[in-house]
């Protein structure tokens, strides 16, 4: 069970460890939010896992209980103080790191482990939701993500195309991943409560799951810098040339050349990639 928003004051005060706004710590203190993590995360004995801020070890304890082992990454040295002396020596199946989840977006979980198939499960701070996505993208895909993110992150993770709030991290994640569930989380689950409410998210990894490439990545961000210009006019002076044969493939598909990036299908964006990455 997790700690109650009372315990977690108690221990942070034993610790003399205030909770950092800059690195996001906001502790759950929810026991049926930590269930409906591990729930949805699908983890058992055998199981190869990597969390990201494990913190205090509430959700380290749950997925240790399930018999998988774990590797985790936690940045704030109080905090892997406190989980190396309280949580490491009754668990062998954790690995545990002290660094920057930019830096170990795996928690240096092994290639071997990785080839065989991992999940994550994290608590994300907003700060480092997207480019620790982008990291993750980048390298072994796992076959599944358990992910508490602020609503804002959330929302641009799984943004359809056409709205607002759509562009690159939409389409990198998509475009290999699935959004199986949606669920809120009130601001009242977490110590301190932030001042927004979170989203906990599950995504599958696809079967015909598409990659970005770095030279891919790169274009698809510089066109969504200008996001209210009309696509045709990015791509004309975007320096990969590709960008230019790419959209004028696009229209002979009956793309409009007005048309602006998040209007833009996700399919087309995978054509993109794919050009580049020939």
């Amino acid at each position: 069970m997790p700690l109650s928003p009372t315990a977690t004051r108690e221990l942070l005060n034993q610790l003399e460890h205030f909770p950092n706004k800059k690195l996001g710590q906001n502790f759950l203190v929810d026991g049926n939010i930590v269930r409906k993590s591990i729930e949805l995360a699908e983890i058992g004995e055998g199981s190869h896992v990597v969390e990201v801020g494990p913190g205090l070890g509430t959700l380290t304890r749950a997925i240790l209980a399930t018999g998988a082992e774990l590797w985790a990454v936690e940045r704030d040295s109080t905090l892997s103080e406190h989980l190396r002396n309280n949580v490491l020596p009754e668990q062998p199946r954790l690995h545990l790191i002290e660094g920057d989840c930019l830096d170990y977006p795996r928690a240096e979980l092994p290639d071997d482990k990785a080839a065989q198939g991992f999940r994550i499960v994290a608590n994300l701070p907003y700060a480092v939701s997207t480019p620790w996505m982008d990291a993750v993208l980048s390298g072994e895909l796992p076959e599944r993500m358990v992910l508490m993110l602020q609503k804002e992150a959330g929302d641009r993770y799984a943004a359809p195309h056409g709205s607002k709030t759509f562009g690159g991290i939409s389409i990198f994640l998509q475009s290999a991943y699935e959004v199986h569930s949606k669920h809120l989380v009130s601001a009242q689950c977490f110590h301190p409560a932030p001042k927004v409410d979170s989203v906990l998210l599950r995504l599958d990894r696809k079967a015909d799951a598409v990659r970005f490439s770095p030279a891919a990545r790169d274009c698809v961000r510089r066109i969504f810098t200008q996001r209210r210009k009309q696509l045709g006019a990015l791509c004309k002076r975007d320096p990969q040339p590709e960008a230019i044969i790419w959209f004028k493939q696009l229209m002979e598909q009956g793309i409009l050349p007005t048309i602006r990036p998040e209007e833009l299908p996700l399919e087309h964006w995978q054509a993109l990639s794919n050009m580049l990455t020939r």
